[in-house]
């Protein structure tokens, strides 16, 4: 299970995990699961706040990284916690501030800006840059996707 953690860490999914290390994909989708449950996160809670929970927890190495720091503003900081932290595009824009029209727009800038490929690379990055708290958000509700 902490080989198959380390892997959502380094940002493969599921699919490429089975792939890398030559489990089949319900062992892999069980051990996600049993991942979840251990980091107390909701059923549908995506692979950024697992991510994140890991580091979080240390339950993983943490990431390094050989890209220079962002400036991100307030806005901007406040929209990637709420990534890290939520699942639900409506608790995203909620803990972000801003309006759930507006979220897609908001994560495509943070994403152009921080040069991370997707979600789940966005929170290893920050988490490299510490710009990430060590402390997930405290309800589990809020990893949840409704």
């Amino acid at each position: 299970m902490q080989r198959v953690a380390q892997h959502l860490a380094d940002g493969l999914t599921p699919h490429e995990i089975a792939t890398e290390t030559e489990l089949s994909a319900v062992t892999v989708r069980q051990y996600v699961r049993d991942i979840r449950e251990s980091l107390h996160c909701p059923p549908r809670c995506k692979p950024p706040v697992i991510v994140h929970r890991l580091f979080a927890a240390q339950q993983v190495a943490p990431p390094t990284t050989d890209r220079p720091t962002p400036k991100l503003s307030p806005e901007q900081q406040l929209l990637l916690q709420a990534v890290a932290e939520h699942s639900n595009p409506h608790d995203i824009a909620v803990a972000a501030k801003i309006a759930p029209a507006d979220v897609r727009a908001a994560h495509d800038e943070l994403l152009d800006k921080t040069g991370a490929a997707n979600t789940t690379q966005l929170v290893v990055l920050a988490h490299a840059w510490g710009l990430l708290g060590t402390r997930p958000a405290a309800t589990t509700e809020s990893g949840a996707s409704q």
